[in-house]
């Protein structure tokens, strides 16, 4: 048997704004990526999306991103290792203190948008992160890309990491996402999608944009349910994996 996280981001929306569709898209996952209200969210929203993880029997997990609400932290910035460390820290402990009033356990954490890859390419950023992380509280797990920096960074740090792939995301041979500016870089159709996921749990093989088959681990899939098309596919996918006999499960109950 064959077991797997899927994760998603959650906890988007802020003030009058809803981004996400959090009260479908939970049903369907079993990890919570939770904005911790510097590239989203703000704390009625952290507040309210810890309670419905709660609720669904979720696994939580912070979401720390660039201080940048209008490019949804998407855009690079120029920070220190130093500087990101904080920034870092600073978000998790935000959420650690809802789910500690909610008791409701923080299990990972999981950098956002351009925080995210641009550590999963940079040693010193990333290992600056995880440590971070690791002096907040050694039990956490990092989520990062699988087979970059980040996971590199974690096991010199000491931290647990959980290697997460992408079900509609094309893949250079070095393991890295294709840039989104590129053709081919999201993969449209579901079907292919999905027959890309279940030959990577089970093979440990991705097909990378040029043809070549490159090797990938897969603790976790990230799968996003931000409008009704990509909520169908959620759905759909967890159906097809459950089928393939491969099992849905928390982040904490997969990586040891």
């Amino acid at each position: 048997m064959y077991r797997v996280d899927l994760n998603s981001d959650l906890g988007e929306s802020f003030g009058n704004y809803t981004i996400g569709m959090d009260d479908e898209v939970i049903q369907y996952v079993s990890s919570a990526n939770v904005a911790c209200g510097w590239h989203a969210g703000d704390p009625l929203v952290m507040e309210k999306t810890i309670g419905l993880a709660k609720k669904n029997g979720i696994s939580v997990g912070a979401h720390p991103g660039f201080q940048d609400m209008t490019g949804f932290g998407r855009r690079n910035m120029s920070v220190s290792p130093r500087e990101a460390k904080a920034y870092v820290q600073y978000q998790v402990g935000a959420l650690m203190a809802f789910c500690k009033a909610a008791d409701q356990p923080l299990v990972h954490v999981k950098p956002h948008g351009a925080l995210y890859n641009m550590a999963g390419k940079d040693y010193d950023l990333a290992k600056a992160i995880c440590e971070g992380i690791y002096e907040v509280d050694q039990n956490l797990i990092l989520l990062g890309l699988s087979g970059s920096e980040f996971i590199r960074a974690a096991k010199a740090v000491g931290l647990r990491a959980a290697q997460e792939v992408f079900a509609d995301r094309a893949y250079e041979e070095d393991g890295n996402l294709v840039a989104r500016t590129k053709p081919g870089a999201v993969i449209t159709d579901e079907d292919v999608a999905i027959a890309r996921v279940v030959r990577m749990v089970k093979e440990g093989k991705v097909t990378a944009i040029t043809g070549k088959d490159i090797d990938i681990q897969v603790d976790s899939i990230c799968v996003h349910g931000d409008n009704a098309h990509a909520l169908a596919f959620v759905e759909k996918i967890r159906r097809v994996l459950t089928g393939e006999e491969i099992e849905i499960c928390p982040l904490g109950d997969i990586i040891k």
